[in-house]
């Protein structure tokens, strides 16, 4: 019944969240995070980037996961990034994090343009780490000390888009 019971939390849909999830996205930071928001950030994210915000539904229908994103600009470069991420005890070592990680990294691409996706992970958290670089393909931009309120340092990580194909011979041509 093991392999059985596996599939089942398996079966997820990622979908674009809506405000009525919020409360359920809470809920799921609140239980799995030491980082946590109250419900007005969630709101400004959901009405100023609702592109960005995702949640992974069982087969109930109830919110397993989610991902919490935004676009920023640095320099005149637009880029997005990833505020949090979060799966369920329960429904963790499914592939889950990392289909909400790549549906919001899409939306960075296609709605807005963005060249690269940021993020941050505490040095400590190991499982993290593993998605983000192993699986995800995230590199070290740097660490920045002191970066959590406890005082834990953080990787800031960063995952550059492919240049669009026209961008590219575009690129190669003016050389």
């Amino acid at each position: 019944h093991a392999p059985r019971e596996r599939e089942r939390r398996a079966m997820v849909t990622i979908r674009r969240a809506n405000v009525n999830d919020l409360p359920a996205v809470q809920e799921c930071n609140l239980s799995c995070l030491p980082e946590n928001y109250q419900m007005k950030y969630y709101l400004y994210h959901i009405l100023s980037w609702p592109q960005l915000l995702y949640v992974a539904e069982d087969a109930d229908r109830r919110v397993v996961g989610y991902v919490l994103a935004k676009i920023e600009e640095d320099e005149g470069v637009k880029h997005g990034h990833i505020t949090s991420v979060a799966v369920l005890r329960s429904h963790r070592r499914l592939g889950i994090a990392t289909k909400l990680m790549r549906a919001a990294q899409r939306a960075m691409w296609e709605s807005f343009g963005a060249k690269y996706v940021s993020l941050h992970v505490r040095k400590t958290n190991k499982a993290a780490f593993a998605l983000y670089h192993h699986r995800l393909q995230y590199k070290i931009h740097e660490i920045e000390k002191k970066y959590y309120g406890d005082g834990e340092d953080a990787y800031d990580m960063r995952l550059y888009f492919e240049q669009k194909s026209e961008e590219k011979a575009e690129g190669e041509a003016k050389q």
